[in-house]
């Protein structure tokens, strides 16, 4: 018989839970963050909503009411990085009119995946991949909540296998606000890799969930699905067949921005304006030298921008999905794109004024 007084433990390796809870009158509390290894949450004191101090001047006395509060948490793993068979599982709830800024403290960094016991000679089953190293991530945002997620990217190593699934459900009237950023690089170019990994694939999902049941399951609606999958194909020695790296195009890092919500509405139609207004083929070039006394500061800013576009091999273009803005962007090196999401979202300035800087951390 057990003489053990504690229960045992529920928690599972690589789990985490983010609980977001919103206490009355209007004061959003994290109410649950756990995580076991090789998952780590951390989450600095919050921060007040930009602009949120007010006071109430009920008589007799003038009482100070403390503003809503924006949490931070940072998404990191032990040793700065996953290595090969680690899985990361992490699930959240946002309430309603809450808002959380999701951050890493630097590129999360995927190690390689040792090469597959090699089969008997006898045995005609053909040859299995190695370890994959996965991460999932499911949060749920209520009505008028908001999400910022903007982290560093995903480094994957040499002969690395990683797969990445993101799902963001706006429960109730789908009302949820989101800015998720999800961007990947060729690897650590330092020391010659340039899109050496095995298999990287990520896929985010966005979807619409109905306080309707059927047979008491609630449905849900797919509003967005988007995927990246580069695969080596385990062909590159085979003549006719190309790698990844062959299928980049001289990009050194490749990502993709999500918006949803009203919060974001004005930021998304930012991106949408700006791309119409990218220089085309035969239309004007943006030169510095032909600017003339009556262009404006607005002008005058996309054109430096543009040209510094250009300098880092900047490509990029923007689409309305379903009540979404998704943006597609590539660069020949990291700092390059850092560089344009950075000065794009600094320029629109939604982001700060809604979070505060901390929100932009990764992208200075």
């Amino acid at each position: 018989m057990s003489t053990n007084p504690f229960a045992p433990s529920t928690s599972k390796p690589g789990h985490g839970t983010i609980l977001l809870a919103l206490l009355p009158p209007n004061t959003p509390v994290l109410q649950t963050l756990s995580y076991q290894y090789p998952l780590k949450l951390i989450a600095p004191a919050a921060i007040p909503l930009p602009g949120s101090s007010y006071t109430s001047m009920s008589p007799p006395l003038t009482a100070t009411i403390p503003p809503p509060l924006i949490y931070t948490i940072f998404l990191l793993t032990y040793g700065g990085g996953l290595v090969a068979g680690d899985s990361i599982n992490l699930t959240g709830h946002l309430a309603a009119s809450t808002r959380l800024i999701l951050l890493t403290q630097g590129s999360t960094k995927i190690f390689k995946s040792p090469p597959p016991p090699t089969p008997s000679a006898h045995l005609t089953l053909s040859q299995p991949p190695g370890l994959i190293t996965s991460q999932h991530l499911h949060l749920t945002i209520s009505d008028n909540a908001a999400l910022c997620y903007l982290p560093d990217p995903v480094q994957p190593f040499a002969a690395s296998r990683f797969t990445q699934t993101q799902i963001f459900t706006l429960s109730g009237s789908g009302n949820g606000n989101l800015c998720v950023l999800d961007w990947v690089c060729e690897g650590r170019s330092a020391r010659g890799e340039r899109w050496a990994m095995e298999q990287y694939v990520s896929r985010n999902e966005v979807w619409l969930s109905s306080p309707e049941a059927d047979n008491g399951r609630k449905k849900g609606r797919l509003l967005l699905r988007d995927s990246i999958i580069l695969d080596s194909e385990d062909g590159q020695g085979d003549v006719g067949r190309m790698g990844i790296r062959d299928h980049m195009d001289g990009l050194g890092v490749f990502g993709t921005l999500i918006l949803r919500g009203t919060l974001f509405d004005a930021l998304g139609q930012y991106f949408i304006d700006e791309f119409r207004l990218l220089p085309r083929i035969g239309g004007a070039k943006w030169d510095a030298s032909t600017e003339g006394p009556k262009v404006d500061d607005v002008k005058k800013k996309r054109r430096r921008r543009q040209k510094q576009e250009a300098e880092d091999g900047l490509v990029w273009t923007a689409a309305a999905v379903r009540g979404c803005v998704v943006v597609k962007f590539g660069a020949g090196e990291v700092e390059g794109a850092r560089r344009w999401i950075g000065a794009m979202l600094r320029s629109e300035g939604s982001v700060e004024r809604l979070f505060g800087e901390r929100a932009l951390l990764c992208l200075r």
